[in-house]
């Protein structure tokens, strides 16, 4: 990511503007997910890293042994629970974690805010190398197969992917794809209306729905 002086304050703006008045609802969705869904390929003694954690829905709702994250913005620290290592850094860069000590790494809604897949691929070595032998990337997105114009709606998106392309990124860096859904959840929460959290839950347990409303790929890669 860029990381120039002035970029993690514009960040904060960004997703101040975006998402501050949906936190409250945002963290009940992500409440749903993470136990409905996710928590199944969380072991209880995993060490897990929220790569690009925004406000840190994911790391804090999940149940794990040891938990960290990683953000550019400034503004992170403030939501996240205590207990939870933060790496305020370029996601490019050197990760401070030793070789083969992670067990899962999550990322939601991430990669298209890299700004080209050159920093996509230092990001997936390093994820990779952190990574135990049999650990597994977790990533969501934005799926620009199913949403080719509004993929652009957000003024942060810069790289374009679909769950094919992701796939073939991973597998090159030296990933084995375990599974690869091109549907997942609908495009997005950050706008549009709020749907009951009673309807999340249903949804999240009826796949057949994932088909109807997905737009989002899922993929779980393994070292």
């Amino acid at each position: 990511m860029n990381t120039q002086d002035k970029r993690p304050e514009e960040l904060e703006r960004i997703y101040s503007q975006r998402f501050d008045a949906m936190k409250e609802y945002r963290d009940k969705v992500w409440k749903i997910l993470t136990g409905q869904f996710f928590q199944k390929f969380m072991p209880p003694d995993a060490h897990v890293l929220d790569l690009g954690c925004g406000y840190g829905e994911f790391i804090n709702n999940i149940d794990v042994a040891k938990k960290c994250a990683m953000d550019l913005n400034p503004a992170v620290r403030q939501h996240l629970h205590s207990g939870i290592t933060l790496f305020q850094q370029d996601c490019s860069a050197y990760w401070p974690l030793p070789d083969n000590c992670l067990d899962i790494v999550f990322t939601s809604n991430f990669f298209e805010h890299l700004p080209d897949k050159t920093t996509l691929d230092s990001t997936l070595a390093e994820a990779l190398r952190c990574l135990k032998p049999g650990g597994k990337l977790i990533a969501m997105g934005p799926n620009i197969r199913l949403i080719p114009s509004a993929y652009w709606d957000f003024y942060d998106h810069y790289l374009p992917l679909s769950d094919l392309s992701l796939a073939e990124g991973l597998a090159k860096s030296g990933y084995k794809i375990e599974k690869c859904f091109s549907r997942f959840l609908p495009y997005t929460m950050a706008r549009g209306r709020r749907v009951p959290v009673c309807f999340v839950k249903l949804y999240i347990m009826l796949p057949f729905l994932w088909k109807l409303k997905g737009r989002q790929f899922l993929i779980i890669a393994v070292k």
